[in-house]
């Protein structure tokens, strides 16, 4: 197939939800494609609200991290804040709330990078990345269960971030590197 090809979407001939828990919904689909293969796939239900990921800039050669747990490696990881934006809410006004939340700081300019999809062939995600900059104190009630380790990071050093072993989440490396390429312009 070249590139000038028109991909057909398939035609959905059956959805309905085949497992359910309190945070996830797994949907069967039964496809038709443009060939007349038939195939059944399943994916996990996506809120559609999607998510931001913030690199919060404290100066011009430090950013913040933070640690946290996470119950898909039961690790603790450092990364980036993030979370899911809330009804009503545009991502900007998420990620500016998540850095309330997660570092206790506000952001007087947030700027958009990149929208990147997480696992697209299972789920339904997308976040949004942003850098915010002008930072000042400011505290909300987050929805964690214990307080996040902050980490502050010389930007000159992300080669040792990057090999730091629980540096690993691919949305914050993204992240990462897509401000360094910003940066270097």
């Amino acid at each position: 197939m070249d590139n000038d090809t028109k991909l057909v979407l398939p035609e959905i001939l059956k959805s309905q939800d085949v497992a359910k828990s309190r945070l996830v919904t797994v949907e069967a689909i039964d496809l038709k494609f443009s060939n007349g293969e038939l195939r059944t796939y399943e994916k996990i239900k996506g809120a559609g609200r999607g998510a931001v990921l913030i690199v919060p800039m404290l100066d011009d050669e430090t950013i913040i991290l933070i640690r946290e747990y996470c119950a898909g490696t039961h690790s603790y990881q450092l990364g980036f804040p993030k979370g899911l934006i809330d009804p009503g809410e545009q991502a900007s006004e998420a990620a500016n709330r998540e850095l309330q939340e997660e570092i206790g700081f506000a952001a007087t300019e947030i700027d958009y990078i990149h929208k990147v999809s997480l696992a697209p062939a299972f789920f339904n995600a997308t976040m949004e990345l942003f850098v915010a900059r002008g930072l000042y104190e400011s505290r909300l009630e987050g929805d964690e269960p214990e307080p996040l380790q902050v980490v502050h990071w010389k930007l000159k050093d992300y080669q040792q971030l990057l090999a730091q072993p629980d540096f690993t989440e691919a949305r914050s490396i993204t992240a990462l590197m897509l401000l360094l390429d910003r940066i270097k312009g």
